[in-house]
C-alpha cells in the first residue's frame, strides 16, 4: 500500500490526500468515507446536517425488502430523498433472494436508488434468531444466493450493490473472508467489514486486524473498514493500520454531524478540526429539529425523534441535570428554543470529555440462533420458511 503519511507525525503530509477517491461501480466519493445507515438517526435530516458539514457517500436508514415490496408507507418515507441528495443510496435488509431481487429490481426500475447497499451486520436477537442479519453468511449457498439476485437486479441499471457485513457469528464462527470473496465473485462493487462478529454486539475493541485480512483476500473491488470511528484521526489510523480503501462511520457522528467537515479535512491531508462552544452545539440541535419537522411534517413526532439526540449532542458539555433532562423531554419546538437559550452559549469545547464513544457499547451477547443453525453450512428446507419471518424493519451492524 502506497502511503502518504508524513513518517515525523504518522499522518498525512500537509496538502496530500491520505487516499484517492473511493469508487463504488459508476460513482465517484471524493472523500471516501460512508455514514453507515442507523435506525432513527440516519433520515433525510440527519443526512442534510452531515452533507453540509463535509463529503461522503450518505445512506438512508435501513428499510426491509419485503416492506418495499409491499410498498408500505414507512419504507417509502426511508427511500425518500431530497432533490440535491445525489447519489441516493438505500440500504436493503433479506433473507429471500427472490424478495431481495423483487425489491432491487423496483428500486431501480422505478429510478429511487443510485446504490444499494445490503445489510448482513445487524446483531439484534429478534433477527438473529431467526438466522438473519450478522448470522445469515453461515448459509453460504443463502448468502450467495441474495447477493447474486441483487446484483442481477440491478445491473440493467448500471446501480452499484454493495455488502456491509460482520466478522462472523463468534470466534469459532467466522465468515467474512469467505463471505466478502463470495461477494467479489457475485459482482458487487464493495464490501464494509465491521470489525466485530454477532455475539461481540457493540462492546470491546473493533478488531482492525481482521479488516487488514479482509483487504489482502479480496483484491478486485475496494474493501471499507467499520468499527471504533469516534475522530478523523481514529480514520486515519485505520486507513493506515489495514490498508483498506475508506471507512464507514456510524454511531462516531451521533451528536457531531460536523465529523464529517473533520474527515474530509483529514483525508484531503489538513489538520484543520470543527471544535464547538456550547453556543455552536445550541443552534446545530435547533437546525436539526427545524429539518425533522419539515422531514416528518409534524412537529410532535419530529421532537420526540430528536429526544435522543440530545444526549449525543451535550456529552462532555456543563449542562445542569434538569435542564439535560428537560431536553431529554421536549416536545415542541418552542419549548426546544426556550430550553437552549437557558444553556451557556459562550462555554468553549470542552476538548476530550466531548468525544470517544458514544451511546451505549454494552456487552457482549451469545447469539441467539435457530436451533441446529450451526450444524451445517448449507440452507436445509425446514429453516426456509423461518427466515422469511427474519425480516423485520429493524437495523443495526
Amino acid at each position: 500500500m502506497q502511503t502518504l503519511t508524513d513518517p515525523s507525525t504518522d499522518a498525512p503530509a500537509a496538502g496530500r490526500r491520505a487516499l484517492p477517491p473511493l469508487r463504488i461501480g459508476p460513482i465517484t466519493v471524493d472523500t471516501p468515507v460512508v455514514l453507515a445507515p442507523m435506525a432513527g438517526v440516519t433520515n433525510a435530516a440527519f443526512r442534510r446536517l452531515c452533507r453540509e458539514s463535509g463529503a461522503g457517500l450518505y445512506v438512508a436508514e435501513m428499510t426491509t425488502s419485503r416492506a418495499l415490496v409491499e410498498r408500505s408507507p414507512e419504507s417509502l418515507r426511508i427511500i425518500s430523498f431530497e432533490p440535491d441528495e445525489v447519489p441516493r443510496s438505500v440500504q436493503v435488509y433479506g433473507v429471500d433472494p427472490a424478495t431481495v431481487g423483487a425489491a432491487v429490481r423496483m428500486l431501480v426500475e422505478e429510478d429511487r436508488a443510485d446504490h444499494v447497499d445490503l445489510n448482513f451486520g445487524c446483531p439484534v436477537p429478534k433477527v438473529t434468531r431467526r438466522g438473519g442479519g450478522a448470522v445469515l453468511p453461515w448459509k453460504r449457498d443463502l448468502f450467495a444466493s441474495i447477493v447474486r439476485a441483487a446484483v442481477d437486479a440491478a445491473r440493467p441499471a448500471g446501480v452499484p450493490v454493495t455488502v456491509k457485513m460482520r466478522k462472523g457469528i463468534d470466534e469459532d464462527h467466522l465468515t467474512y473472508v469467505e463471505a466478502g470473496l463470495t461477494a467479489q465473485d457475485a459482482g458487487v462493487a464493495a464490501v464494509a467489514l465491521h470489525g466485530r462478529t454477532a455475539a461481540d454486539y457493540y462492546s470491546g475493541t473493533a478488531d482492525w486486524d481482521a479488516i487488514a485480512t479482509l483487504k489482502e483476500a479480496v483484491t478486485d473491488i475496494p474493501v471499507l473498514g467499520n468499527g471504533d470511528i469516534w475522530s478523523a484521526e481514529d480514520a486515519l489510523a485505520m486507513v493506515r493500520h489495514t490498508g483498506c480503501d475508506g471507512v464507514v462511520v456510524g454511531r462516531g457522528c451521533q451528536g457531531r454531524p460536523w465529523l464529517f467537515a473533520d474527515l474530509a479535512a483529514a483525508f484531503a491531508g489538513s489538520d484543520a478540526r470543527i471544535r464547538p462552544g456550547l453556543g455552536e452545539v445550541a443552534r446545530v440541535v435547533h437546525r436539526h429539529a427545524e429539518l425533522m419537522v419539515d422531514h416528518f411534517g409534524d412537529e410532535s413526532k419530529a421532537l420526540r425523534e430528536m429526544r435522543k439526540h440530545m444526549a449525543w449532542y451535550l456529552k462532555g458539555y456543563v449542562v445542569g441535570g434538569e435542564l439535560r433532562a428537560q431536553l431529554g423531554l421536549v416536545s415542541s419546538l418552542a419549548e426546544l428554543d426556550d430550553l437552549l437559550a437557558r444553556l451557556d452559549h459562550d462555554q468553549p469545547y470542552p476538548g476530550a470529555p466531548a468525544e470517544g464513544q458514544r451511546g451505549r457499547a454494552g456487552s457482549p451477547k451469545r447469539p441467539i440462533l435457530p436451533y441446529g443453525w450451526l450444524d451445517s453450512r448449507e440452507l436445509s428446507d425446514e429453516f426456509r420458511q423461518e427466515l422469511h419471518e427474519a425480516e423485520l424493519s429493524v437495523s443495526g451492524g
